[in-house]
């Protein structure tokens, strides 16, 4: 299983057998599960129209125990994975429901909870990867152990149109150093259990052009299971598909909208891609 926030579409959460737990957004004063919201352009519209911007926080523990429990009774073993632990307390309370469960004696030991040190598409690729695994009949903690070389070799790119939003969320990291001089730029970033500057450019078609390039750099590194992901910018997205597909030869494990949880820390405009080596999704 795996939180909202890896934005895997439904048909292939439907399809590789994955549970998810969601994360909330509030936005003037009204608080929602993530995946409840269906609409994600008029979260937006309010996102850019509010002066408070949107607040986000993880599932609780009953969350997690209200979805842990019925797998354990079925006899499952659950593989876990969340958002980076460095900009969510998902992992730390999917952690808590863990113990609960093993000190009521309910199999909670059979719960192995991963911090991905990622998050959205990165996330969703080793939801996937761990998902393959399963399927090939791998237990649970060969699953967590191949998972850990695997994240090692993700690599994901993001650009946004403006810092602003994560500096009002405090998610910022260490991307803080370009606020004084970012307002001429669209900054390229990552997530390495924080975010993490890469490059800065000065337009959109620039930072288009800089996101092919790192797709280039994925195929010589034979990453070459990726993924294109965006919010709010479905043009700019599937013209980045066409390139990538150009680069890559291949298609793309899934191409998604980043929704409101991420969102309303990054704000509209992201587009982002990135990959793995196919190796782990065999």
């Amino acid at each position: 299983m795996c939180d909202t926030t890896a934005y895997l579409p439904d048909e292939l959460i439907a399809a590789r057998g994955i549970d998810r737990i969601s994360l909330y957004v509030s936005i003037g004063g009204e608080q929602r599960r993530e995946m409840e919201i269906g609409d994600y352009s008029t979260f937006f519209e309010r996102l850019r129209a509010s002066e408070e911007g949107a607040t986000t926080s993880q599932p609780s523990v009953g969350d997690f125990i209200a979805i842990y429990s019925p797998l354990l009774e079925a006899g499952r073993e659950v593989v876990s994975i969340h958002l980076s632990a460095g900009i969510s307390g998902t992992y730390e309370s999917a952690l808590a429901a863990r113990q609960q469960l093993v000190d009521d004696g309910s199999g909670g030991e059979r719960i192995h909870v991963v911090d991905s040190r990622t998050g959205c598409g990165g996330m969703g690729i080793l939801t996937l990867a761990a998902a393959a695994a399963a399927e090939r009949g791998e237990g649970a903690e060969e699953i967590v152990s191949m998972l850990t070389p695997a994240r090692e070799q993700l690599r994901m790119w993001f650009a946004i149109d403006t810092l602003e939003y994560l500096r009002r969320g405090g998610r910022i990291g260490a991307a803080r150093a370009w606020l004084g001089s970012a307002l001429q730029i669209k900054p390229i970033l990552t997530l390495e259990e924080e975010i993490t500057p890469v490059e800065r450019v000065r337009t959109r078609r620039r930072v288009f052009e800089r996101l092919v390039k790192y797709s280039e750099e994925l195929k010589e590194a034979g990453r070459d299971a990726w993924v294109v992901q965006h919010i709010q910018d479905p043009e700019n997205a599937q013209r980045l598909v066409e390139r990538c597909r150009e680069v890559m030869g291949t298609d793309p494990l899934f191409v998604s909208e980043i929704g409101p949880v991420i969102g309303a820390h990054t704000g509209p405009g992201l587009l982002g891609v990135g990959g793995l080596p196919s190796e782990y999704l065999r």
